[in-house]
């Protein structure tokens, strides 16, 4: 009987260990910050209310996954009128694409200790297409803080039509906290 105890305890502890890193995404703590050039002069920008689930699984990437979402809508440069602008249908469309994604379909290890690489598929407007993000993983507390930044091409995904005052390239950076849910 003290056996079979054991054997369950140790049973639970493993699967506690294994789904220990299903993580939620902390979005208060997390930011998806982006900028382009406008009559070349950058422009900052941001989106807020990131949801999503990671599951990370350092030895087994394989086995680990990135999906997450923000929504259109909550574009800020910091100046409402240029943010309306934005939510307009020759940008985000907001009222007919409310939800930027991204799903990952694959996670391998970069060149440099703690940084991975993750390829999914990012979709804009409708658009989907395959990105590769550059990021790190940083063990804190009950999760990871994920860091990272991509450049992707606007017009790829229809969002800015054929402006030719705006850069043709939009750099978004992102500090994502995601932690074991409560």
């Amino acid at each position: 009987m003290k056996r079979c105890i054991a054997v369950l305890l140790s049973v639970c502890c493993i699967n506690s260990i294994a789904t220990a890193q299903r993580l939620e995404i902390v979005d208060a703590q997390s930011e998806v910050r982006f900028s382009i050039k406008n009559f070349g002069i950058p422009v900052q920008g941001s989106f807020i209310g990131l949801k999503g689930e990671v599951a990370f699984y350092e030895n087994n990437l394989a086995g680990s996954n990135i999906n997450v979402s923000v929504s259109t809508a909550t574009v800020n440069t910091g100046i409402g009128a240029r943010d309306g602008h934005l939510r307009k249908e020759d940008y985000f469309d907001v009222g007919k694409y409310p939800i930027i994604s991204f799903n990952s379909v694959e996670i391998v290890r970069g060149s440099v200790l703690g940084s991975y690489i993750v390829k999914g598929t990012l979709s804009i407007k409708g658009i989907a297409k395959t990105i590769n993000i550059n990021f790190k993983a940083t063990k804190q507390g009950r999760g990871y803080l994920f860091t990272g930044e991509f450049t992707v091409n606007r017009r790829d995904f229809g969002v800015g039509g054929s402006s030719f005052i705006l850069s043709d390239n939009v750099t978004v950076k992102l500090s994502v906290q995601a932690a074991v849910p409560n």
